[in-house]
This record gives C-alpha cells, structure tokens and sequence, in this order.
C-alpha cells in the first residue's frame, strides 16, 4: 500500500540528565525504547536531535558569576567597561551582565533601541515617529528616555528591561550609565574599553569598533573560553548561548558536540542497522508574529551534527508544476507526471522557476526549527527528538 504519511516529529522522553552521565547511551536507548513501545520501525535517513541543554549538563559546562567577573577583569581591564547592544533576557543574559559588572568598576551599558537584536522590545516605531526620534543618528540618555517615554514593560515578561538590568549591575557593586544608541562607535565617547554583546553581528560590531580606535574589544564569544579556577568553557562561543541555571551560575553552550553525535550515531548502527543521522539543536530560528521575537539568542542552531545533514533542500514546487508545466493533466496522469519530473530532477535548481518558493537553508537549521518546537522549553520532558520521513519526496 503506499505511504500515506510524509514527515513526522516526535518527541522522546529520557530520564533527567546529570553530569557524567553517558549521554550517548542514554539517547540510543531511550530512542530504541520509545519505538518499540509505540509501534514504529526506525528508518534509514531518521534524525535524532538531542537538545544543547542535556548535552551541555552531562558535560558540567557551567560557570560561576565569579568566574566571568575573574574573565572580564583579565580581559578588560577590571575599569569602566562599555557593554553595548546586549538581548533583554533575564535567562540568558542577566546572569551574564552579573557576573561582567562584578569584574568592573563601572559599567556604562548602551542598549539598542527601539528593539534589541533578536526583536525584544524596549519601544515601537509608533513612539519613535511621535516622539520625533530617529534611531539610526540619536542618542539617547536615561534621563531623555524617561522624559519621552517613562517607563516600558515588556510585553510577554512584564519587566522594564532597562530598571532591571541597571539594579543588577549595581547590586553587583560597579556604578552604572545607561544610553540608547545603535552605532556601536558612540560608547567610545564614554571609555575605550568594550565588551560588545549582540549575538550574529559580533564580528562586524568588533571590526568598527577596532577600526575607530577603541583600545579593548571582546564580544561574549571571548569570555569564558578557556577554564576559569576549573569551571567549564566554550572555546568557541564563550558566553554566548548560555542560560541561567542558578542565581550565580551559567549553563554555557555545549562544546565537543561533534564527538557526541558521532558516539551517538554509532550506537544507533550498531543497535538498529540503520543509517540514523544525530544532531545537537539550540534554538530554533523563526520569529513570533506576536511579540515581533527572532527566536534564535543561541550563536547557531545547531553545534554538531553527523555527515548526512549538510547542505540544503533541493526541491520542486509541486503546486507550480500542477499550475504550469502539467495544467492540462489531472488524476493518476499529473501524478505520474510530477512523479517523473521529480525523479528525473539532478544538480542545483537554483534559479530553476519550478523551484521558486522552496526554503533553501541549511538542514540542520530547518530540522533545528522543526525540534525546537517539538520539544518546547518547558516541562514537556522530550529532550530528544526523533524525526522521521524528511528527506521523503513525493515519490516515495
């Protein structure tokens, strides 16, 4: 009988993951477990995507607030440091801002306005316009904010970002400026000093940055790159894609993810004979129509993965194939039709009309998308994730 069924998502509950656990082992079975219990077979082609949180819990890569303000006090000079175009998020970067005021004197914080980089907001363009503010040239003092707008709360947290994050430097002992600019350039008419803290423009924040003079640049993905007093570390992403994990305490970004998955992939042959691809996923890359948020805070969507998800879709659009080249077919005729053209297809359709309106991106950000969702951010205990029939086409 033919396949009725194209992609499918599931989520897999594991038991809860601490430190030194075998999380390869963990992840095989649980996945084994769970078809065997619901009735279905595991495939060639199948993804097992394993949340960046348990990968990075088995690992014990956290990281104290004593150990960052240690890293920033080295870095940066233990002065007055400008922090520039930080996410508003009490998860992921207070705690950082915490532990980077600890290790400074005083903390001149410029936020970018009216949103920050992954779409939080502080104000809308609506208050902007009347306000006669233009955002790309004017800065802004706390002082001026307040007088234009009072005090903003935020829509899905209930927090003023801006009261809140001015509290936590000084309760952390560093004195605190805050203003409001986009060009990175203006926190060097307040010190030289910089840790730069947006997430996917870091590299062209530092480049300005060096480029017009300033003496100290670090972005959050140089801080916490090596082992502090013998906490954990991300050589390649420092503090980004870190989360909360206690009042003084930080989660970091998984590090070795490619040994994981590969440990991974290795027991699911062995156990099934199957070729199963692995992979590790962070947040998905999407935004929220509501609250205006790109979801992705984390520096990738997934920092390890086996062979078999690189690359991206190469697809026709079965609609515009209906509509165009076959609009004279319909019944088993079209079927065959666009069954054929499908198999036949080769090389890039880039450029190809018949592909037009295909999302050509990453795998591995697209399956990513599809896990984050999955498997949610709360209590839901499905930290893996299985995904079945992806890379199916119609003629399968």
């Amino acid at each position: 009988m033919e396949r009725k069924v194209g992609t499918i998502s599931r989520g897999i509950r594991c038991p809860i993951i601490r430190q030194g656990d075998d999380l390869p082992a963990i992840v095989a079975s649980s996945v084994i477990e769970a078809a065997q219990s619901e009735g279905f077979e595991l495939r060639d082609k199948d993804v097992v995507a394993v949340t960046e949180s348990i990968v990075a819990r088995s690992q014990g890569n956290y990281a104290s607030v004593e150990n960052i303000a240690a890293d920033v006090k080295a870095k940066l000079g233990g002065g007055t440091i400008g922090v520039i175009l930080p996410i508003l998020s009490r998860n992921r970067f207070a705690i950082c801002l915490k532990g980077i005021a600890m290790g400074a004197k005083k903390v001149v914080l410029m936020l970018s306005y009216p949103s920050d980089e992954v779409g939080n907001a502080l104000l809308t363009y609506d208050q902007l316009d009347e306000a006669g503010i233009n955002p790309y040239s004017d800065v802004l003092t706390l002082e001026k904010y307040r007088e234009l707008f009072g005090e903003n709360i935020h829509e899905f947290t209930g927090v003023d970002y801006v009261a809140y994050y001015s509290e936590v430097i000084k309760s952390a002992g560093a004195e605190v400026e805050i203003i409001f600019a986009n060009n990175p350039r203006v926190i060097l008419n307040y010190t030289d000093c910089v840790l730069t803290c947006d997430i996917h423009t870091r590299a062209r924040t530092k480049r300005i940055l060096k480029a017009a003079g300033a003496k100290i640049v670090c972005g959050l993905d140089d801080i916490m790159t090596a082992s502090i007093d013998g906490s954990g570390f991300n050589a390649d992403y420092g503090l980004l894609g870190s989360n909360k994990s206690t009042e003084d305490k930080i989660k970091l970004f998984p590090k070795d993810c490619d040994t994981f998955v590969k440990a991974t992939q290795k027991l699911l042959v062995e156990a099934t004979g199957k070729n199963i691809e692995v992979m590790v996923y962070g947040d998905g890359a999407f935004k929220d129509p509501q609250g205006k948020i790109w979801e992705l805070a984390d520096p990738v969507v997934s920092p390890g993965y086996t062979d078999g998800l690189c690359g991206t879709p190469n697809e026709l659009k079965l609609k515009y194939l209906a509509d165009n080249d076959f609009k004279s077919l319909s019944g088993d005729e079209l079927k065959e039709a666009i069954s054929k053209k499908i198999s036949e297809k080769s090389g890039s359709l880039v450029g190809n009309m018949a592909s037009q309106g295909t999302t050509p991106r990453k795998y591995t950000d697209l399956i990513g998308s599809l896990c984050d969702l999955t498997s949610g951010s709360g209590d839901k205990g499905t930290p893996v994730v299985l995904i079945q029939g992806y890379f199916d086409n119609y003629t399968n």
